[in-house]
């Protein structure tokens, strides 16, 4: 296994980064002449307050006004914790649950009058008022509230989030290097006769004990999955690896077979990618042949990749590679997406997204080529564009003998 420098201290985004985001935020309602911002975005919930909500069917949102307190409305369920989790919430408005004898979105309309804020225009980042798969329904707060402007400012909230501080590059670096530690143990264990869930499963809750032990009592992680470091192959197996997104496979794994993997860990909420093809036993040449157009790929488009390029650049880099190896009719997806807070978010490194790539972006590389019958060809590396170059943060190895496992 690898050997990593230990962590100096625990890697955390202080209040006072937060406070800043505030003051940003501010400075944006000053441009749009408003008098508040309403946040019901799990992701926005946690960039400007450090709240991890799960959006269940009982809303939830915290009111950021131009001046004064940040205040949390939700659920009484919350109360406790809300206290546990951030102190840049100071005031809270709680209903007793959902949908009540007074639906909670009525008591919103109400505690906004309350805080002084109706009349004037609010900016909102999300033009439901709140959303969640969970089976909630309800009025828009601007059906309820007739004398105040609501404003979209979700694409606003979102460019702050497009560039990453030295606080959330940390974040990101740290992810890193956890994945890294699940990944190795996720080719240690995969053998044939083994579920690609067993190997991931003993894997993920090895490193996320390591994980835990190493950064002591204060790290805690931000979802629900006891397992803050995960390495996984999600049923891409055999033939089944040509699916980008499959799900499951339903037999152990055999020698002959190409594997596509993944692996992250959750530091802070935020995320990095490490993608590799396994092969279990010897690779065919044919087997090598799309390997290698892959990694070609996948290194085209790296060295597209710097400030001042567009992000389709780095897509059509990699589409050229493509189409001189006779593969583009193998290709399924762009060649990646941003990172953060969430898994995927914007810009896109695609042919359709002219964003001009900045210094401190993050980004995901990860061209593909899925060829039916025999397998899917990917890696996925985490990057970050400094100020005159990009950064291939994952050092895992790439080339196909150090990713053939030995049966």
């Amino acid at each position: 296994m690898a050997v990593f420098s230990k962590t100096e201290s625990m890697i955390k985004i202080p209040d006072s980064e937060y406070l800043a985001r505030i003051d940003r935020l501010r400075a944006l309602m000053a441009a749009k002449d408003l008098g508040a911002v309403y946040i019901s975005s799990p992701t926005n919930l946690r960039y400007f307050a450090g709240l991890r909500y799960l959006p269940t069917e009982r809303p939830a949102a915290t009111i950021i006004p131009r001046t004064g307190e940040v205040t949390f409305f939700g659920p009484i369920i919350e109360k406790d914790h809300l206290a546990y989790q951030t102190r840049i919430i100071t005031r809270a408005y709680h209903y007793p649950d959902y949908p009540g004898e007074i639906h909670p979105m009525k008591r919103f309309a109400s505690w906004l009058g309350e805080l002084g804020l109706t009349g004037m225009k609010i900016g909102v980042d999300n033009p439901s008022f709140y959303s969640s798969p969970w089976g909630y329904k309800g009025p828009k707060l601007s059906d309820l509230v007739h004398d105040t402007g609501f404003l979209p400012v979700g694409d606003d909230l979102e460019e702050m989030r497009l560039i990453k501080s030295k606080n959330e590059l940390a974040c990101i670096r740290e992810t890193v290097r956890w994945g890294h530690t699940a990944h190795e143990l996720l080719q240690k264990y995969l053998a044939p006769g083994v579920y690609d869930f067993e190997a991931a499963t003993k894997a993920s809750l090895e490193a996320s004990t390591l994980m835990k032990k190493e950064l002591g009592p204060e790290f805690k992680g931000t979802t629900t999955s006891p397992l803050t470091a995960n390495a996984g192959i999600r049923g891409q197996v055999g033939a089944n690896s040509a699916y980008p997104h499959s799900v499951s496979i339903e037999r152990p794994v055999k020698k002959g077979d190409v594997i596509g993997t993944g692996a992250s860990a959750d530091i802070e909420g935020y995320h990095s990618e490490l993608e590799r093809n396994l092969f279990m036993g010897k690779p065919d040449d044919r087997v090598r042949k799309y390997h290698r157009i892959a990694l070609e790929m996948q290194q085209a488009a790296f060295e597209a990749l710097r400030p001042g390029t567009k992000c389709s650049d780095a897509d059509r880099a990699s589409y050229r590679v493509a189409k001189d190896n006779g593969v583009t009719g193998y290709l399924r997806h762009h060649t990646g997406h941003g990172m953060g807070l969430e898994g995927h978010e914007p810009p896109f490194l695609d042919v359709g997204d002219a964003t001009i790539i900045r210094p401190n972006m993050v980004l995901s590389c990860e061209p593909g080529v899925y060829v039916p019958a025999l397998g899917g060809f990917r890696h996925s590396d985490t990057i970050i564009i400094n100020e005159d170059s990009a950064e291939w943060v994952n050092k895992y190895p790439r080339d196909t003998n150090s990713l053939t496992i030995e049966c």
